[in-house]
């Protein structure tokens, strides 16, 4: 699970800022399988990446920080820094994008 967590705060990590100024847009990827749908919406403290796992309705909140990534995954907590964040071995693919 901490690899999709890390793949999506990738994916919106390398994001322009100025894609993430206008409405928030459903995304949508594919990973181990398994097919996300995501928005990014910018706060005063960063960005904010809410989604859901398509298959099983898992949804997950992520708050980007200037060093660190907060959030649930379903009930579970997560944290992490943005250091441990790397780019994905092959780019995701986007299945959809509006």
């Amino acid at each position: 699970m901490k690899t999709i967590i890390l793949a999506v705060s990738a994916l919106a990590t390398l994001t322009p800022a100025a894609v993430h100024a206008k409405d928030p847009d459903v995304k949508r990827f594919e990973h181990g399988g398994n097919v996300y749908s995501y928005t990014v919406t910018s706060t005063d403290n960063g960005r904010v990446i809410e989604g859901v796992e398509e298959k099983t309705g898992k949804p997950f909140t992520l708050r980007i920080g200037k060093h660190r990534v907060r959030g649930t995954v379903g009930s579970q907590q997560v944290s992490f820094t943005l250091r441990d964040v790397k780019p994905l071995d092959k780019p995701a693919t986007t299945l959809a994008s509006r």
